[in-house]
């Protein structure tokens, strides 16, 4: 494939369909700016990681996501486990519901500005995380760009992708865990940070490559994804009632100073427990523990 030629991968369904109606305008843009580009639509779950790892093998050296927080991650599974693809770089055109990864890495939320972006040759080398965890029986791996999480986030998450997919931005997560809340039971874990273990009672523990989560909850206000460490916050064993009143100040980032949130600052985290726990990464349902969590540092180029 030409060094000066990019494909586009389009998840049509993204943003509850509507990067399907946008795309059209959205590929205007990148041709009046003289992109050479083709483009493939993704077909379902996991097709947009087999066709990065496939263009980046091939040699392609510029890739753009068009979609949500999803496709992002599927496409740098793609690029992260393709042969000889350490000088590939990711644009990204952000229409998802969430978008917390956009708001990490600071790119444009609008088509003109991330267009921009993709234009103006400008890259950044940022870390990604690499969560080993259980599913059906067996260990697995995968990448994440911004953010993964056990416990009470996970069974939102599991909960909000229930939820009718016309809901966009941050109600699917509102919604999920107003009915994730009531069933709810906080976990007993042991957490392994860089080697120094502790048993605690958790709410959740999130590792955070990125600072937002969940359609724009500041989860980790003062993490960066090029410090080569994660912001590990871990809220504790916090009550419904008082939960429900810390929970809005997740968007500001201050609930980081009430006494049940701990964050601390790693490149390793390992967490088991007796009781059954799940696992996001990125806002996807990925399986359940026991978890291990690894900090690869400047592992993906980015055009921002």
């Amino acid at each position: 494939m030409p060094d000066n030629h990019a494909r586009v991968i389009v998840n049509p369904a993204a943003g509850a369909r509507t990067t399907y109606r946008r795309w059209p305008q959205i590929q205007s843009l990148l041709r009046s700016g003289g992109l050479n580009f083709d483009f493939k639509y993704t077909e379902g779950t996991g097709h947009a990681t087999a066709l990065a790892r496939e263009a980046a093998s091939d040699g392609c050296r510029f890739l753009v996501a068009v979609g949500g927080d999803g496709t992002i991650n599927e496409v740098a599974n793609g690029v992260l486990t393709a042969v000889n693809s350490e000088t590939t770089t990711i644009g990204i055109i952000s229409t998802g519901t969430g978008n917390d990864f956009v708001k990490s890495v600071g790119a444009p939320r609008d088509y003109t500005g991330a267009c921009r972006c993709i234009f103006g040759g400008s890259r950044r080398l940022i870390d990604v995380g690499l969560v080993e965890y259980s599913q059906n029986g067996e260990m697995r791996q995968r990448y994440f760009v911004n953010g993964a999480g056990i416990g009470f986030d996970a069974e939102v998450t599991e909960a909000a992708e229930k939820m009718p997919k016309r809901i966009g931005h941050t109600m699917p997560f509102v919604m999920g865990l107003l009915r994730t809340l009531p069933k709810y039971r906080n976990k007993h874990v042991s957490v392994s940070i860089d080697g120094k273990t502790e048993d605690r009672v958790v709410l959740s523990v999130i590792v955070s490559n990125g600072a937002y989560f969940g359609g724009g909850m500041k989860i980790a206000p003062a993490a960066l994804t090029h410090d080569r460490l994660f912001d590990v916050v871990t809220v504790g064993d916090i009550g419904k009632l008082e939960l429900l009143k810390v929970f809005p100040r997740v968007y500001s980032g201050t609930h980081v100073t009430h006494p049940a949130v701990k964050v601390d600052r790693a490149e390793t985290v390992f967490i088991e427990s007796g009781d059954r726990i799940l696992l996001q990464a990125d806002g996807e349902l990925l399986g359940h523990g026991p978890v291990s969590f690894h900090i690869v540092p400047q592992a993906l180029s980015l055009a921002i």
